[in-house]
């Protein structure tokens, strides 16, 4: 190599500085405009679906409101559609408290419930004074100088809420949000108690139910070992087609002993049976004109005939 070499080479290292000194720039410039061509691309999506939508002759509006409601929860869907009395804790089955109880019966109750709220009633049920929070009790007794011996569970309680049986789960839902609380007492149109709803129980409309390792079986449902049920006359015929996957309708009736009484037309006397709906109701056990105890097993399909 002589010595004109590195002479005749100096141009071409110069062009390939230039090149490279290009390329960075234009590789920084496109970092710092990641976000725009990002937002550029969805545009560009929204489009050619905007423009499927036409041709497929759906308005661009009707087409992100069907997108809106595909990406919701199908509970969500069926909130205007069904009221705080389809979904309640019927006043038969609830736990409630006794005011006139003796103050240890109704810490120790309040301690042992599964729930951290319980209704607290004075003279009857009809007349809910106040609503019990676990988290209120500990704190009541951590003061100094209480038992619960001495304790005044009427302070404890917090004042009650009371929310029509005609609300829809949209407008509770929406009130339970607004008010921050997590616990309503239904009432009918003459004021009478029909039971208790919760933040809870409208969740479980929207995503399902929501249950860890501490949550208790189903209240006032026994599995026995031949596979039949026995339910308590109060429990929902709603919590029970959602925890076996039954489909009893609830159009005429709110819990399963109104159901038999329903499709009965009469108070049945206890061993009385019927069938319908694909299962077999037995009456066990009843206490005036109630059904307090019933066992439910699923009819045995007829053999084919030869």
């Amino acid at each position: 190599m002589n010595s004109d070499t590195p002479a005749a080479l100096a141009p071409l290292f110069w062009l390939l500085a230039v090149l490279l000194l290009g390329l960075i720039v234009l590789t920084v410039a496109l970092f710092r405009r990641r976000k725009p061509i990002a937002a550029l691309w969805r545009a560009h999506q929204e489009t050619r679906e905007a423009e499927g939508d036409r041709r497929g002759g759906q308005s661009p509006r009707d087409g992100a409101a069907a997108k809106s409601d595909r990406e919701k929860s199908p509970g969500m869907l069926d909130l205007d559609a069904l009221e705080v009395s389809d979904i309640m804790i019927h006043r038969t089955t609830m736990r409630a408290l006794n005011a006139g109880d003796p103050p240890e019966e109704i810490v120790k109750a309040v301690l042992e419930s599964p729930y951290t709220r319980m209704p607290l009633w004075a003279g009857s049920v009809d007349n809910i004074v106040g609503v019990v929070h676990a988290k209120d009790l500990l704190r009541a007794l951590a003061e100094p100088g209480v038992e619960p011996k001495n304790l005044d569970i009427t302070r404890v309680a917090q004042k009650p809420w009371f929310v029509p049986d005609t609300t829809t789960l949209k407008e509770q839902l929406a009130a339970f949000l607004r008010r921050k609380e997590h616990f309503a007492t239904v009432v009918d149109e003459y004021g009478e108690v029909q039971g208790l709803v919760t933040l809870q129980d409208i969740l479980k409309e929207i995503v399902g139910d929501i249950s860890d390792e501490k949550d208790v079986d189903m209240q006032g449902v026994r599995q026995e070992a031949d596979g039949s049920l026995v339910v308590d006359g109060g429990v929902t015929i709603r919590d029970l087609n959602r925890a076996f996957d039954w489909n009893l309708p609830d159009e005429e009736a709110t819990t399963i002993a109104g159901l038999v009484i329903h499709e009965s037309k009469s108070i049945p006397e206890e061993r009385q049976a019927f069938t319908f709906y694909g299962k077999r109701f037995i009456v066990m056990k009843r206490v005036k004109n109630r059904i307090t105890k019933l066992r439910v097993r699923p009819v045995e399909p007829e053999a084919p005939r030869t």
